[in-house]
């Protein structure tokens, strides 16, 4: 195989596997955020859960001034749209022990979520 025909390859590959995570929707994330997580979350303010600005590329359990599980301390994870929607997927697969008692199942509802973090966590 020629390595032209391998990058041919790997982008028909990338192409497939890309719209899984690529195409949320920041405004219906918003509304997603409003309604099942600020009673946790806020952007700009630590509560039962921490803070969001500022989340993409941030190391797990590095908010200031919260409180986080040692589960999630130990994760060794940093956040980006793929990590994020493993972990609304299911928090206690990325961090057995955490202390996130939510998930969110659908995957467009998580790609919004997703959009609207990025939007709002880079916004101010």
């Amino acid at each position: 195989m020629t390595l032209t025909t391998k990058l041919l390859v790997a982008a028909s590959l990338a192409a497939i596997v890309a719209p899984v995570l690529a195409a949320g929707d920041a405004g219906a994330g918003r509304a997603l955020y409003q309604a099942r997580c600020m009673a946790c979350h806020s952007i700009d303010y630590n509560g039962v859960g921490p803070a969001h600005r500022g989340v993409f590329g941030r190391a797990a359990a590095q908010a200031p001034g919260f409180a986080y599980s040692d589960a999630l301390k130990s994760a060794r994870v940093i956040w980006n749209e793929d990590t994020l929607d493993r972990w609304l997927a299911d928090p206690e697969k990325v961090a057995p022990g955490q202390r996130m008692g939510v998930n969110v199942p659908e995957a467009k509802d998580r790609a919004d979520l997703i959009a609207y973090l990025k939007q709002a966590a880079a916004a101010k």
